[in-house]
């Protein structure tokens, strides 16, 4: 397996043991919509959460959190959409990110809620 295929497994697992840890109720993993995927779809209490994981080895280029951008913002607004319809679910719907940067010495998470809103 590629490192950078290795390194996003780890940086979900971080994200997943992290979400856990703060009480969240993860529902599934790896979630696809065609070629879109939800990395983590959880609930935090009566809130469902779609949650984006980036993992990166430094912060050399910026924060992982900022390769995010709008076009991966509409992939994501696009597959929750399906992912509430298919579950015909009528729940209020936040989304956040989980950076993630693993270096040999250390690991840093930063988890931001409401990272991002479905715009009109």
């Amino acid at each position: 397996m590629a490192r950078h295929n290795e390194l996003g497994i780890l940086g979900e697992e971080l994200a997943r043991k992290h979400l856990r840890e703060k009480g969240y109720n993860i529902i599934e993993t790896n979630w696809f919509f065609g070629h879109e995927e939800i990395d983590i779809i959880a609930m935090d209490g009566e809130m469902l959460v779609i949650v984006e994981v980036k993992t990166r080895a430094s912060n050399e280029f910026g924060e992982p959190e900022f390769a995010v951008n709008k076009k991966k913002q509409r992939s994501l607004i696009r597959a929750a959409e399906a992912y509430i319809l298919e579950k015909e679910l009528n729940i209020e719907t936040r989304f956040d990110i989980v950076s993630v940067i693993v270096t040999p010495k250390e690991r840093h998470l930063h988890h931001i809620e409401d990272a991002f809103y479905p715009t009109m």
